[in-house]
């Protein structure tokens, strides 16, 4: 696998002729924004942070997709998101355990709240372990979760992907997601070592296309990079990638997504004409 958490190599498809670079960066960046869950999961987050992070969910740029928070900060992030944005939080996260019970509670938690999509860390560890059956237990148990919280609600998969490392594991690991009926899988927490990569992606997003063409008149299942997605320039190949396995109709965000902090920032920059090249410090996000 890839060094920790950056995309390695130019995994983008080279622009038409007709096309400038700027066009495409510009392009790039509106996509990114409008897939963008702006997301601050640090373990000091507090109220302020929380006014904060909505604050820039309301950028002159444009709207993000979503604002993702650990799940006690739903209900202000409810009542503090701009209109159109919506409001994830995450379960059984970061560490991934076996314990169902737990993970539906966080999920009911979420949506009694108000919160709109649940992002939910598989039981990878269970899964190297070789018991498969049991994460996908728990997947299938918040799964049932969040549909009985009624329509409109999302369940996003992170498996982890960084630490599964291999493909074969990723690949089963996607599979689990995709039968129990995930709305999105997604790379990783950002806690660990090794976030997204182009690697784990190309994986995960062949997984969702064997689904589609085995299922076609299934709902479309969408992909979440995260963990080291900081400038327009990463989040192109992603971009590339959706667009090579799932088709330019895929670049939306019901079907694309990206976890980040400091993507924000490099987006507007590009979208202003002010430059590109994210200066944020490094962080998981």
């Amino acid at each position: 696998m890839s060094l920790p958490g950056r995309p390695q190599g130019d995994h983008r498809q080279a622009p038409p002729e007709s096309t400038s670079v700027s066009d495409t960066l510009l392009n790039d960046a509106r996509i990114a924004l409008a897939c963008l869950d702006l997301t601050s999961l640090n373990d000091g987050d507090t109220p302020a942070a929380i006014s904060a992070l909505a604050a820039k969910a309301a950028s002159p740029a444009g709207r993000p997709a979503a604002l993702c928070v650990w799940p006690r900060f739903v209900a202000q992030a409810r009542a503090e998101a701009p209109a159109g944005v919506a409001v994830a939080a995450v379960a059984n996260f970061p560490d991934g355990s076996a314990d169902g019970a737990r993970a539906v509670a966080d999920t009911q938690a979420i949506v009694a709240a108000g919160g709109d999509e649940v992002d939910l860390v598989l039981p990878w560890r269970a899964l190297m372990a070789g018991d498969a059956a049991g994460a996908a237990a728990v997947v299938q148990a918040v799964v049932g979760a969040v549909r009985a919280a009624g329509p409109g609600k999302r369940l996003k998969l992170i498996i982890e992907s960084g630490e599964l490392a291999s493909p074969a594991l990723i690949a089963q690991a996607s599979d689990i997601g995709l039968a129990a009926g995930v709305d999105f899988l997604k790379t990783s927490t950002g806690k660990t070592a090794t976030g997204a990569t182009p690697e784990a992606a190309r994986v995960m997003l062949q997984a969702i296309a064997r689904h589609q063409a085995a299922h076609p008149d299934a709902p479309r299942v969408g992909f979440k990079a995260s963990g080291g997605v900081r400038t327009v320039a990463d989040a192109a190949v992603y971009i590339a990638l959706v667009r090579e396995t799932l088709g330019e109709a895929a670049l939306n965000p019901h079907q694309l997504r990206f976890g980040a902090s400091g993507l924000l920032g490099d987006i507007e920059r590009v979208l202003t004409g002010a430059g590109a090249g994210n200066t944020a410090a490094p962080g998981s996000y």
